[in-house]
């Protein structure tokens, strides 16, 4: 039989010492990586037979095949201690962020030396060093030779140098030792901080009281189409850089994004293209993760916002909010199609804006001013779907009560955009609302596609996806951890910094606030913002839903290397238009790349660096 191995894997004792004992002769043979083991699997063992069938992964399972499956009950229960219970604790206390990381590990070996002095100290079972010493002690030995075991575990260190004194384990380990080379032991010290590498890596971090705690969001893209350079300069690249820029200052920060999927655009883009809103929204969500990949975006979390978190923290929110007396019920006019037989949603209905005069204004916003409306202020509106002129109608709705929020609401926007440095354009935007007062905000919506709103009467209504997706915020965080709340529950120890582009600031610094404040809790909220401009295509603003600009797909196709277009991007921040004259100062120097002084951006030198640049210009402008 063969067992294929990391070097200086101290698991395949097991399998090792289970074969000496049960008279099977197993050859081991290292590998470089974990993909080099097993690629099926990824793991850094595998056992073969000899007809080189895969047998097994589980370092314990290995053990338990060369003992023919016949170990006691007492040795099987020690086996999946150590696997369940032991090994993460060592894993804990290897990648320890505090104090208490420690703690399961002091158990643990507390457990053993109970056990221990049940037995008579020399063995976990019956009297004689045994298979559940070797899981043990494989587990136990890189915290030695390291030195890192817990104050007082000195008759643990006894127990663990009489079992590596077993002439089975001493031939096992020299065997390991063999594969391993001129490395020796520290090719033991190397596999298991791979090991506690990974496991730091798959915990979520959570705030460290006493230190500078940075939660990060960029707003959640739309997933109703792919993902275009303007939402990945202004929202996702802007926020990663930043991301970096903590992590390497050695904050303790976690960036949270991921996909909104609720709403009126989801179901008029799954009719279109004949799926259903959940089909839909898997096809888009994978290209969106697949472009981010692709530009090397570092999230701690990519999530969605359709989940059971989501479920449970809207309703959550809204019944709080009931019971602080900020919901209204309000009967109003909504435009209701004959030919389709139902109210018609926002985004369903289209028209001249009332402000500007713009002509393709939606019902729930104009992409030519930005202002936000209903759809029964649109001149001539028309149904998307059918074309026809819809009908004013009568249905009840829930409304926040903004206007009781707003003396809270000014408190904390004139004090927050003072201290988190608001950028201009955001604190016009909010300043304008509030100037021109708030009015009682719609919450629900004749719609499927949504989060259920909890309340007798609204079955067939769900949350306006502008309620709901800022929220999205916090329930992608509780997909991330369990614990939640010690980030968005935290305002003593943790900052909020958000980035997005200016079409969503409302709704951050203003309706999603107002929300906070209206349920009572502690809520961590909002203190830095950084809103970009609109990015322009060739005179026009850049736009999912019409297909203008230049989409995070085609930048994969042209072959430049991602650093070179990170750099362009982080540049095209600073710029309004995407045009070939405004990256001309990227190409002036021969070897590497020149910037304007005003630009604030990490650069890159390579030597083809300016003529990748202009191709990568090119493309954009193409």
């Amino acid at each position: 039989m063969k067992l294929l191995s990391r070097p200086g894997d101290l698991q395949s004792l097991k399998t090792l010492f289970s074969a000496a004992q049960n008279g099977k002769e197993v050859q081991l043979v290292t590998a470089g990586t974990t993909v080099d083991v097993c690629p099926l699997h990824c793991s850094s063992l595998a056992l073969y037979n000899a007809s080189n069938t895969l047998v097994a992964t589980e370092p314990n399972l290995m053990a338990l095949y060369l003992a023919s499956f016949a170990c006691d009950a007492a040795t099987n229960k020690w086996l999946e201690w150590e696997a369940t219970c032991l090994k993460p604790a060592v894993l804990l206390h290897a990648s320890a962020r505090s104090p208490a990381d420690s703690s399961a590990l002091q158990a643990a070996l507390q457990h053993i030396a109970a056990a221990l002095s049940t037995a008579g100290g020399a063995a976990l079972v019956g009297g004689q060093i045994g298979l559940a010493d070797v899981a043990v002690y494989s587990t136990l030995l890189p915290l030695v030779l390291q030195k890192q075991l817990p104050g007082g575990s000195g008759p643990i260190e006894q127990y663990l140098e009489a079992v590596g004194k077993a002439p089975a384990v001493q031939q096992a380990r020299m065997q390991l030792l063999a594969e391993a080379g001129d490395a020796g032991e520290g090719a033991i010290l190397d596999a298991f901080a791979q090991d506690a590498a990974a496991a730091a890596a798959a915990r979520p971090l959570l705030p460290i009281p006493g230190q500078r705690n940075i939660l990060i969001t960029s707003a959640l893209p739309y997933v109703n189409n792919v993902p275009h350079l303007g939402n990945i300069i202004g929202c996702v690249l802007s926020a990663d850089c930043y991301a970096r820029y903590c992590r390497s200052r050695g904050y303790n920060t976690i960036y949270i994004c991921g996909t909104d999927e609720y709403g009126t655009a989801t179901e008029t883009k799954a009719l279109e293209e004949g799926l259903s809103c959940g089909e839909l929204c898997d096809k888009y969500y994978a290209i969106h993760k697949a472009a981010y990949d692709w530009f090397d975006i570092k999230f701690d979390r990519f999530g969605r916002t359709p989940s059971r978190w989501q479920t449970q923290i809207c309703q959550s929110v809204f019944q709080q909010l009931e019971a602080q007396g900020y919901m209204q019920e309000q009967t109003m006019e909504q435009l209701y199609s004959e030919a389709l037989g139902k109210f018609l949603a926002d985004r369903y209905v289209t028209g001249v804006c009332p402000k500007c005069r713009y002509e393709d204004a939606r019902g729930d916003q104009c992409d030519g001013c930005g202002a936000l409306l209903n759809p029964t202020e649109l001149i001539n509106p028309k149904c998307k779907m059918t074309g026809t002129t819809p009908v004013k109608r009568e249905t009840k709705h829930l409304f926040l009560d903004l206007p009781r929020l707003s003396p809270a609401l000014q408190e904390y926007i004139t004090k927050t955009s003072q201290l988190g440095g608001w950028t201009s354009n955001c604190v016009q935007v909010t300043n304008a609302w509030m100037r021109d007062g708030l009015k009682p905000r719609c919450i629900t919506r004749d719609l499927k596609w949504g989060t259920p709103v909890p309340r007798p009467g609204y079955e067939d209504k769900v949350f306006y996806v502008w309620f709901d997706a800022p929220i999205g915020y916090v329930s992608i965080t509780a997909g991330y951890t369990e614990e939640w709340e010690k980030w968005w529950k935290n305002p003593k120890e943790v900052e909020l910094t958000q980035f997005m582009g200016k079409d969503n600031v409302p709704f951050h610094t203003v309706i999603f606030p107002a929300t906070q404040l209206g349920t009572g809790d502690p809520w961590t909220m909002m203190s830095n913002i950084s809103v970009t401009e609109y990015l322009n295509y060739e005179g026009g603003k850049f736009s999912k839903s019409r297909g203008t600009g230049v989409f995070g797909t085609d930048a994969e196709k042209t072959g430049i290397p991602i650093e070179v277009g990170h750099v362009c991007l982080r540049h095209q921040r600073n710029c309004i238009f995407l045009n070939l004259e405004s990256l001309k100062c990227l190409s002036k120097s021969a070897d590497g790349l020149c910037w304007p002084a005003n630009a604030s951006v990490i650069t890159t030198t390579c030597s083809t660096a300016p003529q990748q640049t202009k191709a990568f210009s090119q493309f954009c402008v193409h």
